[in-house]
């Protein structure tokens, strides 16, 4: 697993970090963050673990779904999120065909995510199909978090963002996945928006933390998208998220403000503005009149030329 240089000794959450508190029964906090400040501050609050998910393209890059997402904006996106951390673990989503069309596929993008994106650790969608994909990467030395229930980047094939895992036999095959994610080495598994009753199944199960984001209390962790729990994504919010803030109404008000006072002429103010010194502005005056320029001056006003 990558290590950071600006991460004091045994600071750094690892995977063995995250593996002892779900031993010790202690809460595993995660937030997704995509940029270089949202990441510093999540990394000063002391989160556990940053996901820099393909999430990005509906928050951020403002797609319809994950599906547009590439790995060029994915690395570009885990690249500042990483400049940003020294303690937080670092989890990059593998994007829409980056490795379900070849195991080679799947190797190269996720050893691309630590070595150029800086990221500790990878994250896929997909159960017994991605077997194969993930002990190719596990192998190279990458550790890898499963992605069970609603898995965003199966939206057209799941029907659209619905609960998954609702019927005796959905849930038994989510169950059986899950055990598969484990024996084939995932360190981690999120769980998203299935019954809480079966995420608390599965968490007892199995000996990896299980993060859940709409999947209940009875997961070892949650997870939730940064700009879901602030408030600055206005289309939509998910109903298993509880926002902390509303900061795209406070954005708007401090841009309308910011507008009404250029308008109005209040901003700049004098205390928002350089000051020339006295004597230098009465030579560049001098010299104005001497080549003939008509010069205005008011005390309240900058100069201007004629």
């Amino acid at each position: 697993m990558s290590t950071n240089p600006k991460s004091p000794a045994g600071n750094k959450v690892s995977v063995q970090t995250l593996q002892s508190k779900k031993l010790h029964g202690e809460p595993i906090t995660f937030l997704t963050a995509y940029d270089y400040p949202t990441a510093v501050a999540l990394d000063r609050s002391g989160i556990d673990g940053i996901l820099v998910g393909d999430s990005l393209g509906m928050v951020v890059l403002g797609y319809e779904n994950t599906l547009p997402v590439t790995m060029q904006e994915m690395l570009h996106h885990c690249r500042a999120v990483s400049r940003g951390v020294s303690r937080a673990h670092l989890v990059g989503d593998l994007p829409f065909m980056s490795y379900q069309a070849s195991v080679a596929d799947a190797l190269r993008n996720a050893g691309s995510l630590l070595q150029k994106g800086g990221m500790d650790a990878v994250k896929l969608e997909g159960g017994r199909e991605r077997v194969a994909a993930i002990k190719a990467i596990i192998s190279a030395g990458i550790p890898v978090m499963g992605h069970l229930g609603l898995t965003p980047q199966s939206v057209h094939q799941l029907g659209g963002w619905k609960v998954q895992g609702k019927s005796a036999q959905a849930a038994r095959m989510l169950i059986e996945d899950s055990l598969i994610l484990e024996d084939a080495g995932c360190y981690a598994i999120v769980l998203e928006s299935i019954p809480a009753e079966v995420a608390h199944l599965i968490s007892n199960r199995l000996a990896i933390p299980i993060i859940g984001i709409g999947a209940g209390v009875g997961c070892d962790g949650q997870v939730l998208v940064a700009h879901d729990v602030l408030g600055l994504f206005d289309r939509f919010t998910p109903s298993f998220v509880k926002k902390y803030a509303d900061l795209f109404s406070e954005m708007q008000r401090a841009f309308k403000e910011y507008i009404s006072d250029v308008k109005e002429r209040r901003f700049p103010a004098a205390e928002h503005s350089h000051a020339m010194d006295p004597q230098a502005l009465r030579d560049l005056i001098r010299e104005i009149e001497m080549q003939g320029c008509d010069y205005e001056h008011d005390d309240n006003q900058p100069p201007r030329l004629h």
